[in-house]
């Protein structure tokens, strides 16, 4: 497993500072829609030039028309991103624009689908997609896989069955991570890191259990050496 640590505080100068703390660890810096919209590139570039060594997942979630979303996506691989997501809701085609025209890159950045969101509970998915989160996250987690993505954004409980379902290789990024059992907050569909680690998680994304705790080098020291021992 790879951490991916969750900058989502509510300023720039903030979230720098916090990444300036963890600038020691081989760590995923994930930067969301806030701080996307608020500090835009400028922001990326600066992570990379507070440790050249961090790897960055824009976390945007692309959902529009096939060729907007390969345009973005486009734009996304020459920010130099080490990975980003699309809505595996756009479709199959959706992800076949997209995918194609990355083929240019000589480095692409990994790209993952989102199949349910984590703040969903099972009642207000199906209101929506009209099956259940485990049915319908296998489904789009199969489309992701047939037509050429890295992996999928899903919970823990369901990163198991996705790579039984696709491949072993077929990465799983799990938001909704509460290391030692701290509060779920708006999330619905939270685990440990010991269930991360039996349900086969790749990139365990780590948010308010880190910036708000305290000390939050001492945690994500903390947080390592547990994924190391599992």
């Amino acid at each position: 497993m790879q951490l991916c640590v969750a900058l989502d505080l509510p300023s720039a100068k903030e979230n720098l500072a916090l990444a300036e703390s963890l600038k020691e660890h081989d760590i995923w810096m994930k930067v969301g829609f806030r701080s996307y919209i608020r500090d835009g590139r400028e922001f990326i570039d600066t992570l990379k030039a507070i440790n050249p060594d961090f790897n960055i997942f824009l976390d945007l979630k692309l959902y529009d028309i096939p060729n907007t979303m390969a345009d973005a996506a486009e734009e996304i691989a020459r920010m130099g991103v080490d990975m980003f997501n699309i809505h595996a809701s756009a479709g199959a085609k959706a992800m076949q624009t997209v995918m194609a025209r990355l083929e240019k890159f000589d480095k692409r950045p990994l790209v993952l689908a989102v199949t349910a969101l984590t703040s969903f509970d099972e009642e207000g998915f199906r209101a929506i997609y009209e099956k259940g989160i485990d049915e319908k996250a296998e489904q789009f987690a199969k489309m992701s896989y047939a037509n050429g993505l890295d992996g999928v954004v899903c919970s823990a409980y369901e990163s198991r069955a996705i790579k039984n379902a696709t491949s072993e290789n077929f990465l799983t990024l799990c938001p909704g991570i509460r290391p030692f059992g701290e509060d779920a907050g708006d999330q619905q569909r939270v685990a440990t890191l010991e269930v991360a680690a039996e349900e086969l998680v790749d990139f365990p994304v780590v948010g308010r259990p880190i910036y708000k705790d305290p000390d939050p080098a001492a945690k994500v020291a903390k947080i390592l050496e547990v994924i190391k021992s599992l």
